[in-house]
């Protein structure tokens, strides 16, 4: 028989247990969001498109606090740039999830439906859900490309750029609550004889005056009889994989120009840190990184590409670059390799710092780049406002890792790891 002051103390404790539960959630779950110092924000991209929230702590891993669907559809494992039935990087794109206004919202593409989901930011990082609206463009087959965004605020302009034309961009008009208008306009990257480009990024100078997008191929990829693709490469050899839109004062888009990326198959754009016409080009087959300058016209001068060891072999499809606060490191992504490489920027000039910056990580084994390679097919990255952090999507790994960056040396080492969805995640954000 249980004694009435047992009894009491129990039910004592139940009712405190009761009480943390509510402040603090379930027992070995998260931490509150308020405990971290900012926050990162990816996409699944799974049939059933949900954004992972993470929580930043002071010593640069990373919590998950939340798990949020977006009410869109990813395109899973399958890969419709490619057909395959399971592959990483599913779009062949990068930007699929942006912040804007002040961190106070942001928006994802939904790819699997060819369409756009609007958050609202929270103080505590916390998302919520405005709008979901179709880019209009129809889905044919499995899956949608919608895959890029860019915002440009003093129009509240909202660029989505999908792999497949003819119609590559649409744009929305973004209300002050967040929700979303499509707008009327619709533009492409073809030119008069290549009419099925394939684009895999779009990006706003600074100023709001030009929309830079990357041209990876002038035609869908293929297969040859023998099964191996067949990829025919931009900018290789017509130098025209770089389309420019000059941008009106309402966010229209005039009429592009075709010209250099500077490299083969360009496919990454990133301006540098307190510049409006300096930016960084990554090119996947050129398997190396140039900077380029545009000029009020919106013309292009490309300075020298920098390549790194492809000695393991030819492409090593460098694609994702983040930039440090100072503008002095770049951190490039090699797909095809599971690596990344560090480069060294000093008054516009690059050179190669660690090459590889990182011990590569394996993927499962069951995925082959186009260098014939097994490849963890790392993607997003996204690297902390203070330079000191830098984390990295290796989708066939089923991985998120974080890493501590030193700048001095461009070395990378490892200091944790998130588990997330097998091969379909993309796109990184975070404050």
């Amino acid at each position: 028989m249980t004694h009435p002051r047992s009894s009491n103390l129990a039910i004592a404790a139940l009712v405190l247990f009761a009480m943390a539960l509510l402040l603090f959630g379930t027992l070995g779950g998260d931490a509150p969001a308020s405990e971290f110092v900012g926050h990162v924000y990816m996409q699944t991209n799974e049939t059933q498109n949900r954004i992972m929230h993470f929580g930043r702590e002071a010593d640069g891993r990373l919590e998950l606090i939340e798990s949020v669907p977006t009410g869109g559809a990813g395109s899973g494992v399958f890969k419709p740039i490619s057909g395959q039935e399971s592959a990483p990087n599913a779009f062949e794109g990068a930007g699929s999830v942006i912040l804007a206004e002040s961190n106070t919202l942001l928006f994802a593409t939904n790819g699997g439906d060819n369409s756009v989901t609007s958050f609202r930011v929270g103080a505590d990082g916390k998302l919520a859900m405005i709008d979901r609206q179709m880019t209009g463009e129809p889905v044919a087959g499995r899956s949608g490309t919608a895959k890029s965004l860019a915002y440009r605020p003093q129009s509240r302009t909202l660029y989505v750029l999908h792999a497949f034309g003819p119609n590559h961009l649409r744009s929305y008009t973004v209300a002050k609550d967040g929700k979303l208008k499509l707008r009327p306009e619709r533009n492409s990257v073809d030119t008069a004889t290549k009419t099925d480009r394939v684009s895999t990024q779009a990006v706003l100078s600074p100023d709001g005056r030009f929309l830079l997008v990357d041209i990876l191929f002038d035609a869908r990829p293929a297969a040859n009889p023998d099964g191996s693709p067949n990829l025919v490469v931009a900018n290789a050899p017509d130098r025209d994989g770089l389309v420019v839109f000059p941008v009106r004062e309402d966010g229209t888009l005039d009429k592009p120009s075709f010209t250099d990326a500077g490299g083969a198959g360009p496919f990454y754009i990133t301006f540098l840190h307190r510049s409006h016409d300096t930016f960084l080009n990554g090119v996947a087959v050129g398997d190396g990184v140039l900077a380029s300058r545009i000029d009020g016209k919106g013309q292009v001068t490309n300075g020298p590409l920098v390549q790194i060891d492809t000695s393991f072999g030819k492409p090593s499809e460098l694609c994702w670059l983040q930039v440090t606060s100072d503008n002095s490191v770049v951190l490039a992504t090699n797909f095809g390799y599971g690596t990344v490489s560090t480069y060294r920027l000093v008054e516009g000039q690059l050179s190669l710092l660690q090459d590889p910056a990182n011990k590569a990580i394996p993927g499962d084994g069951t995925f082959r780049a186009v260098n014939k390679l097994v490849s963890s097919g790392p993607s997003d990255s996204w690297l902390t406002p203070d330079d000191q952090y830098f984390h990295q999507i290796f989708g066939n790994a089923s991985v998120l890792v974080s890493y501590r960056l030193d700048k001095t040396s461009g070395k990378l080492t490892e200091i944790g790891r998130n588990k997330i969805p097998y091969n379909s995640p993309e796109g990184l954000a975070g404050f």
